[in-house]
């Protein structure tokens, strides 16, 4: 197993007020340990170089989820080679409150400002960050290779906002769909297209409560309304030859993505007990995720029968392709 270390940067996001303009950024790394007095001194590690140049996950969170709470996924995905990033945004949620955020822009999410750029301003200061890193990942960072890993709202802005950040080669998201709520002035039900140019992979978990506890918000009876992850994997995105993907995780709540869960904040609250053992799910998550991303930023050949392979997996209730 390889050894993973990170470091930490940070970003102002334009266009909004101070102290609710920054971003900090974890980055998470192979490293390769030398015993040498600076790394003793100074505790950061010389990155591995031989992957270099990396190719780079970013995590985009749920509202009010910390990014420590995606550091398990954060290290598995190093572990296969991919320099995978966090950050928290503490910014503007609705109704005037302030709290951990992927950001979003309401303005973007209208009927008259859909489809026009992106539906959260934090990408690109992000990305940027990333390419003016000093430190050990200076120049070994490959960011014409990017995936966004998005969970909940996170999931959902990403969706929307991917074909606006063209390094973006891969979408996956978890517990996300790109269903808009009737008080940005759209019909009760709308399923908004997707703005992603490349492939897409739609994870849910079969015991997901925070969604159907979200219903009104679109103007729907959770009771009869159908799923809106499978509407956006119907009706959202495009036929792409099987390399769009929609998986269901057999027991898996909303915050199975999620280690620890910190029920003093989001919405944990809504959620259902999930059925079985939570590492497991996380042990599925983390391998299609990793493989789905080696798949699409690397073109690993031997990455495609090893995703087919996870899609038989005891823990994946069904699984689509389109």
């Amino acid at each position: 197993m390889s050894t993973i270390r990170s470091v930490w940067w940070a970003t102002t996001v334009p266009g909004h007020e101070p102290p609710f303009d920054t971003a900090h950024l974890r980055v998470y790394y192979p490293a390769a340990p030398d015993g040498s007095d600076r790394e003793r001194l100074s505790g950061v590690m010389a990155a591995e170089t031989s992957g270099a140049p990396y190719p780079v996950a970013v995590i985009v969170s749920g509202v009010n989820v910390g990014q420590e709470a995606y550091r398990w996924l954060a290290c598995a995905l190093a572990e296969r080679g991919i320099v995978a990033v966090t950050y928290d945004w503490v910014g503007t949620l609705f109704g005037g409150l302030h709290g951990i955020t992927p950001g979003v822009d309401l303005d973007a999410a209208r009927p008259d400002g859909y489809g026009k750029r992106p539906t959260t301003p934090s990408l690109r200061p992000v990305l940027d960050a990333l390419a003016a890193m000093t430190g050990p990942l200076a120049g070994l960072l490959d960011l014409d290779r990017v995936a966004l890993i998005g969970h909940s709202a996170g999931g959902t802005v990403a969706l929307q906002s991917a074909r606006f950040v063209p390094e973006v080669k891969a979408v996956a998201t978890y517990g996300a769909h790109t269903m808009v709520a009737t008080m940005l002035g759209w019909p009760a039900g709308t399923v908004l297209p997707a703005q992603a140019d490349c492939p897409v992979l739609l994870v849910a978990g079969t015991n997901d409560g925070v969604i159907n506890g979200s219903a009104d918000r679109y103007g729907e009876d959770a009771a009869t309304r159908r799923d809106p992850i499978t509407r956006t994997f119907d009706e959202a995105l495009p036929d792409r030859d099987g390399a769009n993907l929609l998986v269901r995780l057999a027991g898996a709540n909303h915050f199975a993505i999620v280690h620890p869960v910190d029920h003093t904040a989001a919405r944990a609250f809504l959620d259902q007990p999930a059925e079985g053992d939570p590492d497991a799910h996380r042990a599925l998550l983390a391998d299609l995720l990793g493989v789905f991303c080696q798949a699409h930023l690397s073109g690993a050949a031997a990455a495609y029968p090893e995703l087919d392979k996870l899609t038989g997996h005891p823990g994946v209730d069904s699984i689509r392709r389109r």
